[in-house]
């Protein structure tokens, strides 16, 4: 009875982890979808050259999906944890991590440099 139910767990965890990667795809299509729509905006309305703010909004699906698709990973080492599936959860993780810690910078980084010129200000360190 015991492996029945083990067995049960193991499914219903294999669709969720499924889900979940299938939702860090949506996310991801999503933000491209959003960002050729705003490309295409920013051409025709030929309005500044600046494409910060259209690259932060992706930054941010990216980080979704990134989230996400670690979620994915660790609910599926999560039902069978042999030590190879450990090592390669180990190794995404950290890779994805350091991804995720990058663009974070990044956006961090870029918001900050962006917001004095969104106020009319001039930008630090940026020639005139």
């Amino acid at each position: 009875m015991f492996e029945r139910v083990e067995e049960q767990v193991r499914n219903y965890v294999e669709w969720l982890r499924l889900l979940v990667e299938a939702l860090g795809a949506l996310v991801i299509a999503a933000g491209v979808l959003i960002v050729i729509v705003a490309l295409a905006r920013h051409l025709l309305a030929e309005r500044g050259s600046s494409f910060v703010p259209i690259r932060l909004a992706f930054a941010r699906y990216l980080t979704l999906a990134l989230e996400l698709q670690l979620a994915a990973d660790i609910l599926s080492t999560s039902v069978a944890p042999t030590w190879e599936r450990i090592g390669k959860l180990a190794a995404i993780a950290v890779i994805r991590t350091a991804l995720n810690y990058f663009l974070s910078k990044e956006l961090k980084d870029e918001k900050a440099s962006d917001e004095p010129a969104l106020r009319g200000q001039p930008v630090p360190g940026a020639r005139e």
